[in-house]
């Protein structure tokens, strides 16, 4: 997760689709013009060990002027934990 924010920073596409479950994968990342991001609170995860095909990350990412709050699911294929997609958390 923390990985992935750091991508969504840098606007570093070839990392986040790499990292994006191919079921769900878009052709391409469209990042806001604009936007800039202020920090990441990770604040609940369930399952996502060594032990686990699939696991979810509850998280706030703050950028100037708000928030996205949501809740992601990633699974594990061929050995890496990729995003597969998200819930917005009111």
């Amino acid at each position: 997760m923390r990985s992935r924010y750091t991508a969504f920073v840098k606007r570093d596409e070839r990392y986040l689709l790499r990292t994006w479950h191919p079921r769900t994968r878009p052709a391409r990342v469209d990042f806001e013009p604009g936007l800039t991001w202020t920090g990441l609170e990770v604040l609940e995860t369930t399952d996502g060990s060594a032990f686990h095909s699939t696991g979810t990350v509850t998280f706030r990412a703050s950028y100037r002027g708000g928030a996205l709050h949501e809740r992601s699911r990633f699974e594990r294929v061929e050995g890496a934990w990729v995003y597969v997609d998200g819930d917005f958390v009111e």
